[in-house]
């Protein structure tokens, strides 16, 4: 099962909107998907009990069931919802047995403030692990037009980790999250723009 770690220590980053539409993503292409919420609000877990079992299957994983997850390429995905405040040996630690790491950020002076020692630590185990696609930044809220996400990039050109995709600001993500709904469950003709900007980070996810 290949794990995707959704993370930042700062709270209100996006990370619960970013894990439950990738979950999303994925199984509405027909892959097997679990998502594990290990923040202490779960607000992935209710997102998931208001899913409806007409929508492509997103099954939600347990601390009991870690020792239980599938090993290799064919058992899937596992999303990994974050919760705020993550550093030091807790990171280390939950970054040791993923994939990828996917950095959500909005482009303002204090989140970027606020994740610049995370994002060394990131940089350091980047370094180590030698993957050029292990670790990815997805820029939250923000059109990738404007001098806001051009300041993010430039920010984060210190650390030398990629911006995969910026994410517009859109009522799409909290209008299908009432319905337990992720981006991929919307009808095309409401969701192609949204989409369209996700299919960088997918690419991302495959390589």
């Amino acid at each position: 099962m290949r794990a995707v770690l959704i993370a930042n220590p700062k709270g209100g980053c996006g990370k619960t909107t970013l894990s439950v539409n990738l979950a999303g993503a994925l199984a509405a292409r027909g892959d097997k998907v679990k998502l594990w919420d290990l923040d202490r609000q779960k607000s992935a877990l209710e997102w998931l009990q208001l899913r409806s079992p007409g929508l492509p299957a997103i099954r939600r994983l347990d601390a009991k069931d870690e020792d239980d997850l599938p090993k290799g390429r064919k058992g899937g995905w596992l999303i990994i919802d974050s919760p705020a405040g993550l550093h030091g040996k807790n990171l280390r630690h939950a970054m040791k047995p993923v994939d990828k790491v996917l950095v959500p950020i909005q482009p303002s002076l204090f989140d970027m403030a606020a994740t610049r020692d995370f994002l060394s630590v990131l940089h350091e185990e980047h370094l180590l692990r030698k993957k050029k696609r292990y670790i990815g930044i997805v820029g939250m809220r923000v059109d990738p037009r404007t001098r806001a996400a051009a300041t993010l990039e430039a920010f984060l050109k210190q650390f030398e980790l990629p911006v995969v995709t910026f994410l517009r600001d859109t009522v799409n993500y909290a209008n299908a999250a009432f319905q337990g709904r992720s981006l991929f469950d919307l009808p095309p003709y409401l969701s192609e723009q949204d989409r369209a900007q996700w299919a960088p980070l997918l690419e991302w996810l495959d390589d």
